[in-house]
């Protein structure tokens, strides 16, 4: 078995396991992010149960704060997806694993809990 000093680029098959771990983590990702979408469509109707007005401008408070929140989330989770689409990409391109910065692999256990990661815990820790 090769040492990690040894091994700069993973095999195939550890790819595919990343591969897998990743469009897992992507779908549910999306999942989420159209599940929001959905809340946030359906705050916009009003329905048939806002009859009082008076208890309608208390509301719109507390509306307008939960569409924020709910669109803070959105944007977020657009954003993890785009992590997790560039990182299928570098799956694909042969630059998976590979530490921007220094060039190392980087270890698998990161990859499996950050997969979209593009740095060892080093170089991250030595970036901040």
């Amino acid at each position: 078995m090769e040492s990690m000093k040894e091994k700069t680029r993973y095999s195939e098959a550890e790819l595919a396991e990343f591969e897998e771990i990743i469009l897992k983590k992507l779908k549910a990702t999306n999942n989420e992010i159209e599940f929001i979408r959905n809340t946030l469509s359906r705050k916009d109707d009003n329905g048939t149960d806002n009859t009082a007005l008076g208890s309608k401008t208390l509301e719109d408070g507390a509306d307008m704060r939960e569409k924020e929140r709910l669109n803070q989330s959105a944007s977020r989770l657009s954003k993890f997806a785009s992590q997790l689409e560039a990182a299928l990409i570098r799956i694909k391109n042969g630059t998976y694993g590979v530490c921007k910065d220094t060039g190392k692999l980087i270890p698998a256990e990161r990859l499996r809990a950050v997969p979209h990661t593009q740095q060892t815990i080093e170089a991250k820790l030595a970036a901040q």
